[in-house]
């Protein structure tokens, strides 16, 4: 089954960049070349990816004669991942702006951001190399992840001991501290917690109902005789009562006072229902000195809770709960570290048995990755290079690619490798052996100093690569343009004022013409057109 043509980059604007004073790509899935002649301006594509991904901003980017440089890329993003597009997938739109004079700008969407979001967002989208510092592959966890991929190392084992011995010293931490501060805090608790459970309060409410009680039991032969005095007024033969049912009396069974009627009735019960509650009052209330010292003292010391626990009493309540609850975790310290303490050696015994295990693993798998990307430099005119995967570390954490370009030299690592060209071509042959990698991969000075078969061995590796992601190289190799599935020319134009370079997709014909230059330097050789036309063969013909 053929795999599926990735695009993740959509569309590349550039305005004022370099000898780019206004382009505009359209991109398509698999290889697309760039070319042009040197000098041309070929490299203000990679510039503008670059700096897309959060790369330096420098004012000399900017064209001669204009303010600022401004570049925009609209991207495909795995749905859920920000954006707005179809269903599976959305678009994000990177923006950089590049002024003459200030900081440069960055946006996401539209929004303002930084050049550390670009490259956060821009991570796992593309990758570019060659002479720029945003490849993936010269960090040493990316080369750990390599290395794991191609060997197949499980890391469930450790991972899983790892996560469960952090999270045991998170407690163990949270355990620790003074042991006088914590026999303080017990003695203080105890006592708290003492004096809460002697109060025995329950009932939230309970100062309110109290407050009630004390006003009557204050001033009880008072209230009696109020209530007394009031019942005489309102009790059956009272004038309030008399004179209700006089008026109810009037009233009846005359029609247009009706509602009136119903009225003086419900007053006449609710008269009866007062007078009912008096009377109960009035035979209830009685002096109690004892009864009123005592909810006077409960009061008080109710307001001493208050006081030291909280606003409320539904907050000293919870104090209550919350005190005892830590009381019990600190008493229980002791035998609790004693498990935290006997799991922790169990944890980290088994941390050690999976890290010496992953160790192996990668250990093994070293040499022969290390082969397979020597194999493979071998095709791409790097015959004398030799690679090393060190691996050092309990785990074997630390994996580093090394390479030595040249014969009897000592390996170093990728990014002290001094020519871009030839880390472009060790990007491109550690691609080829590890097969996950960024969508879109952009090679710049992959064909330097490469010819003859070489250059064919370079072309069919970007092919290759091409095959299920977008790859984009800059390249002066006709063979390489040949394989290409879209070829963009940048040609430069000078006026005698200012220089400026334009670029445009070509069709099949113009394609046979630029290849032609590549070959032979001129794109009127007619020898020159045959070889082109012969590389070319089979390609379908496309609109300019």
């Amino acid at each position: 089954m053929r795999p599926r043509r990735i695009r993740v980059l959509l569309e590349l604007q550039v305005t004022d960049l370099g000898v780019v004073e206004e382009l505009s790509l359209v991109l398509e899935p698999g290889l697309t070349a760039v070319t042009g002649e040197t000098g041309a301006g070929k490299t203000m594509v990679v510039t503008a990816l670059d700096l897309l991904m959060g790369g330096r901003a420098d004012p000399g980017m900017v064209r001669p004669g204009a303010d600022e440089a401004v570049v925009a890329g609209r991207f495909v993003v795995p749905a859920g991942d920000g954006g707005s597009g179809r269903s599976g997938e959305q678009e994000v739109v990177f923006r950089r702006v590049v002024p003459r004079e200030g900081r440069s700008r960055a946006y996401l969407d539209g929004d303002l951001a930084t050049a550390t979001a670009l490259a956060e967002r821009g991570v796992g989208l593309v990758d570019l190399h060659g002479q720029h510092a945003h490849q993936s592959l010269l960090a040493a966890p990316v080369q750990r992840a390599a290395l794991d991929r191609f060997g197949g190392v499980d890391l469930a084992a450790l991972s899983a001991a790892e996560d469960e011995l952090a999270a045991v010293d998170v407690e163990l931490a949270a355990m620790g501290g003074d042991e006088r501060a914590r026999a303080r805090e017990i003695d203080l608790l105890r006592f708290q917690v003492a004096e809460l459970e002697e109060a025995g309060l329950e009932d939230p409410a309970e100062d309110d109902l109290l407050a009630a009680e004390e006003a009557l039991l204050a001033d009880a032969s008072a209230h009696r005789e109020a209530a007394e005095g009031a019942l005489v007024l309102l009790d059956g033969d009272g004038p309030a009562s008399e004179s209700l049912a006089s008026a109810l009396g009037l009233l009846a069974g005359r029609t247009p006072f009706a509602g009136e009627a119903d009225r003086l009735e419900g007053l006449a019960a609710e008269v009866a229902d007062v007078a009912a509650r008096l009377r109960n009052v009035a035979e209830s209330v009685e002096e109690d000195p004892a009864r009123l010292e005592a909810v006077m003292e409960r009061r008080r010391l109710l307001a001493e809770l208050r006081r030291k626990y909280g606003n409320g009493l539904e907050d000293v309540l919870a104090y209550h709960r919350e005190a005892a609850g830590r009381l019990s975790a600190l008493l229980d310290h002791d035998a609790r570290a004693a498990t935290l303490d006997a799991r922790r050696v169990a944890v980290e015994a088994a941390r050690r048995e999976a890290a010496a295990t992953v160790l192996a693993a990668r250990r093994r798998a070293a040499p022969e990755l290390a082969s397979r990307i020597e194999a493979h430099l071998r095709e791409l005119a790097m015959p004398a290079a030799s690679v090393e995967v060190e691996v050092r570390g309990e785990s074997g954490q630390d994996v580093a690619l090394l390479l030595a370009t040249n014969s009897g030299a000592t390996p170093a690592p990728l990014a002290k490798v001094a020519s871009g060209g030839e880390l472009a071509r060790a990007m491109l042959a550690v691609r080829r052996v590890v097969s996950e990698s960024p969508p879109t991969l952009v090679f710049d000075e992959v064909d330097a100093g490469v010819g003859g078969t070489a250059a064919h061995a370079v072309a069919a590796a970007l092919a290759g690569l091409a095959g299920d992601r977008q790859v984009l190289v800059v390249t002066h190799l006709a063979q390489v343009a040949a394989c290409a599935d879209q070829q963009l020319a940048v040609e430069k134009v000078d006026d005698g004022v200012s220089a400026r370079a334009t670029i445009r997709r070509l069709g099949h014909e113009e394609r046979i013409v630029e290849v032609s230059r590549m070959l032979s330097g001129s794109p009127d050789s007619a020898t020159a057109r045959d070889h082109a036309a012969e590389l070319l063969g089979g390609l379908p013909s496309t609109a300019s």
